[in-house]
C-alpha cells in the first residue's frame, strides 16, 4: 500500500513537470531591445555671428584728378593729378563685423555690418601739377587721405552646400563725412567647433566695390599733399568728379552662435 502511494505521487510530479514545460514552451520569446542609433545633427547657417577681417584696398586707377589749394599754391588754387607710385594707391585695412544669417532650404539670407580702419599714409605719392604750378614738373611728396576708416551695412543672399556658402552682398557704405554704396560677393566655409562658446567657426574670402560721394559740407576735400620741404596743401576732388571708388579684398573669421 505504501509503495503504491509513493508511486502515485511520483507519477503526479512527473506529469506536473511535463505540463509546466509544455506551457513554458508556448509562451512568446522576449525580444531584445532595438539598438539606439544617434541622429547626426544637420548643419545650418542660421544664427548670429561676430568676427574680424584683414585685407587690402586699392583704387581702380593710380591717378586721381584733383584741385590743390592753400598758401603754398600760386594763386591759391590749381588743378592737377595725384599719381600713386606704389601701384593703384593700395593700403592695408582691417576691422570687425557682426551679422545674422537665416537658412531656408539651401538658400541663406542675412544682414551684416562692419567697420574698417585704413592705413592712409602714402609716402610714394607724387603730384603732376597743372599749368602755373612748378611748370608742369613732377613734385615728390606725401599724400595723406582725410578718411582713415569706413563702414558698410549690407544685405546678403546666397546658396549653401552643407558647410560651404556662396553669396552676393550689397548696401550702404559710409565714412565720417560722406556716404555711398557697396556691392560684391564672397565664399565661406564652416567648421563646427566649440571655440569661445560658439557653435561653429567660419572662414571666408570677400571682395567689395565701394563708391563714396563727397559731402557738400566737406567741399570735396580728400586729404593733404605735402611736397618735400614744403608746407602741406589741401587736396580736393573736382565738382564734376566728386566720387571716390576703390576695391576691397579681405579674409574673414567669424564665430557663429546658435544651433549647429
Amino acid at each position: 500500500m505504501k509503495n503504491r502511494i509513493l508511486g502515485l505521487l511520483a507519477a503526479t510530479a512527473l506529469s506536473t513537470a511535463a505540463v509546466s514545460s509544455v506551457s513554458a514552451a508556448d509562451l512568446p520569446m522576449r525580444a531584445a531591445p532595438p539598438p539606439i542609433i544617434a541622429t547626426v545633427p544637420v548643419f545650418t547657417w542660421t544664427g548670429f555671428y561676430v568676427g574680424g577681417n584683414l585685407g587690402w584696398g586699392w583704387r581702380d586707377d593710380d591717378n586721381e584728378t584733383v584741385v590743390l589749394t592753400g598758401p603754398g599754391v600760386p594763386g591759391g588754387l590749381v588743378g592737377g593729378t595725384l599719381n600713386f607710385g606704389n601701384g593703384n594707391d593700395g593700403n592695408f585695412l582691417g576691422g570687425g563685423q557682426i551679422g545674422y544669417n537665416y537658412q531656408i532650404g539651401s538658400f541663406v539670407v542675412g544682414v551684416e555690418a562692419d567697420i574698417q580702419g585704413i592705413a592712409t599714409d602714402d609716402n610714394d605719392a607724387v603730384f603732376i601739377p597743372g599749368p602755373g604750378f612748378a611748370g608742369g614738373t613732377f613734385v615728390p611728396g606725401e599724400f595723406e587721405d582725410s578718411a582713415d576708416w569706413f563702414g558698410t551695412v549690407r544685405l546678403r543672399a546666397g546658396v549653401a552646400f552643407d558647410q560651404f556658402l556662396i553669396y552676393a552682398t550689397g548696401g550702404l557704405a559710409y565714412t565720417d563725412n560722406n556716404t555711398g554704396w557697396t556691392a560684391g560677393g564672397g565664399v565661406e566655409w564652416a567648421l563646427p567647433v566649440n571655440w569661445f562658446g560658439s557653435s561653429a567657426v567660419t572662414f571666408g574670402l570677400e571682395g567689395l566695390w565701394v563708391s563714396l560721394d563727397e559731402d557738400d559740407d566737406n567741399d570735396g576735400r580728400i586729404g593733404t599733399f605735402t611736397p618735400v620741404g614744403e608746407a602741406p596743401v589741401d587736396v580736393f576732388l573736382p565738382r564734376d568728379n566728386d566720387e571716390q571708388d576703390f576695391f576691397v579684398a579681405r579674409a574673414k573669421l567669424n564665430f557663429k552662435f546658435g544651433t549647429y
